[in-house]
């Protein structure tokens, strides 16, 4: 971020909780390649349609935290390295190498020769120094890409394929950020232009697809970059991409999503549902499925609300629910009820099922001694006013509304009053930024647990309103220690400090399932689970 003047915090991160809501996905029962088809020889051509359950309306990787678009916007952008899901090491990819010195402030780049956008420009370090000065000025939309920048204090040109980047403090989880589509490298040209008109027209990437048409709400759809030749080092193919051809589809319903799947309309679809599970297995389609790193899917509670403020009030929500019935009710087989606020995938995550268990008995005991007494249609009263929470949700994932029609009825059983309420997925931004909700339904993915400091730090945007205190310090210091195992017991710290205040209340792990025809070869997940389609090959 150019030289920046001033340190400038994350305002915007948490805002991806909500937007991340649609797909994960990983290799699982369909080989350990992540291919939706067994053998036979890679060909070039053909195009791979993909119908996807909702859009988030902005075209620009920098911009979106919505899974069903990150599919294919990943596509137009490389990264400066990449991460191995199945180890979590960072590998080269733009960059060939780096030095990161000793107390983790400064991350120094070297970049590949011979990268161009589509546009014919070059890649250099200015380029990149470019990137990263305008991610500040992403505004609302630039959610994790402005966390992961968050501390900077010069990005230096140091020759042109050397770029180095110096944070105010030690910054550990740099690094992995620089894996992630978020801080994707984009044109100099598309850097210069609004957010706004990025999100509508699109950006100029390097990567191995290009952006040909967007219709909002409708599709996306990408042609494959002729001459491609710097993909990641996790890539199997070298070269350009086998297909001719992307083109993702917005369709709503989970159930004519798999209808036309099933009919050979499409060749894979995102949020494949329980209830589609069984007519898709056993025909010529390979269902998909991975828990998602990050935080998981649960109840963010706005800690500032009168009601939400009282520990005890949260404490009993967090027990009232029964993670283990809404985990099996709603979503895909194999998806396991939370265990912490980080999903069992992110490193070093901490087993914290005891604490949340499904105890009802403690939850009504706490409420009773909270001075909420039950009336005579069971939901609970104090100084005359309800016990009523309203939890807004978004549709860009099939499940969220069965899941949250579970968490009301078990609500209500202790007497907490629920009620339920959608908006459209592109209000997310306004509404939380308004600190007008109760409670948001969401999660976050990344695969690094600094996701927690993006977040739940108070020091950041802190659209939760949580209080400060040690949650604040451990994030902090886990975010600034080099010490593998010194960060591993600050991350299990923080986990702690927020599963026992109940600051949010974890629910289950998001595994949204991929259905993919048998004719398509070789779909790679990266590990953020969402899909990377360079070796994607249709026969």
């Amino acid at each position: 971020m150019t030289a920046l003047p001033v340190f400038r915090p994350s305002r915007w991160a948490p805002l991806a909780a909500l937007l991340t809501t649609s797909v994960l996905l990983t290799a699982c029962g369909s080989g350990d390649d992540g291919s939706g088809g067994g053998g036979g020889q890679a060909k070039s051509g053909g195009t791979l349609t993909f119908a996807v359950g909702s859009d988030a309306g902005c075209v620009d990787p920098q911009q979106v935290g919505s899974n069903d678009t990150i599919y294919s916007v990943r596509q137009i952008v490389d990264s400066l390295t990449d991460q191995d899901p199945k180890t979590g090491k960072i590998v080269p990819w733009l960059a060939k190498s780096w030095d990161i010195s000793a107390d983790a402030t400064t991350f120094t780049f070297h970049l590949r020769p011979g990268v161009t956008f589509s546009d014919g420009s070059k890649l250099t370090a200015q380029v990149v120094k470019d990137n990263f000065d305008a991610v500040p000025d992403l505004g609302a939309l630039g959610t994790l890409a402005e966390g992961y920048l968050s501390g900077v204090k010069s990005t230096t040109v140091v020759d042109p394929l050397t770029v180095k980047v110096t944070f105010k403090q030690p910054n550990a989880q740099f690094l992995q950020a620089t894996s992630t589509h978020s801080l994707g490298i984009e044109s100099s040209a598309s850097v210069k232009k609004s957010p706004q008109h990025k999100c509508s027209d699109g950006v100029v990437g390097s990567g191995p697809f290009v952006l040909k048409q967007y219709v909002q709400n409708q599709s996306v759809t990408l042609g494959r970059r002729t001459g491609y030749d710097w993909g990641s080092s996790l890539w199997s193919k070298k070269g350009e991409a086998y297909l001719d051809k992307l083109v993702f589809k917005v369709v709503p319903e989970a159930g004519v999503r798999a209808g036309s799947l099933q009919s050979g309309q499409v060749d894979a679809i995102s949020s494949v549902g329980k209830a589609n599970e069984a007519a898709l297995k056993g025909g010529q389609v390979t269902l998909q499925s991975r828990a998602n790193p990050g935080v998981v899917f649960g109840l963010g509670l706005n800690n500032s609300r009168p009601l939400l403020k009282d520990a005890k009030v949260r404490q009993a929500i967090s027990a009232a629910v029964d993670r283990k019935q809404i985990a099996d009710t709603v979503y895909p087989t194999g998806t396991q009820p939370a265990t912490s606020i980080l999903a069992h995938t992110t490193p070093d995550y901490t087993d914290l099922s005891s604490d949340l268990a499904l105890d009802t008995a403690k939850a009504k005991s706490l409420l009773d001694a909270a001075g909420w007494k039950a009336g005579s249609d069971g939901i609970r009263t104090k100084d005359g006013k309800r016990l009523t929470l309203t939890i807004s949700w978004f549709p860009n994932a099939a499940t969220n509304q069965p899941a949250l029609e579970l968490v009301q009825q078990q609500l209500k059983s202790v007497g907490i009053d629920v009620v339920l309420k959608q908006l459209p997925v592109t209000q997310f931004a306004t509404t939380i930024q308004s600190g007008d909700f109760d409670v948001v339904w969401g999660n976050t993915t990344r695969a690094d647990p600094d996701i927690l400091r993006s977040s739940f730090s108070t020091r950041l945007g802190n659209f939760y309103h949580l209080p400060s205190g040690s949650l604040d310090t451990a994030l902090s210091a886990q975010a600034a220690t080099t010490d593998t195992a010194k960060r591993k017991q600050l991350v299990a710290q923080a986990q702690k400090l927020i599963v026992q205040n109940a600051y949010n209340v974890p629910v289950v792990e998001l595994q949204t399932q991929l259905g993919v025809s048998k004719k398509v070869h070789d779909l790679a997940f990266d590990s953020g689970s969402r899909i990377q389609l360079h070796d994607t090959w249709i026969g």
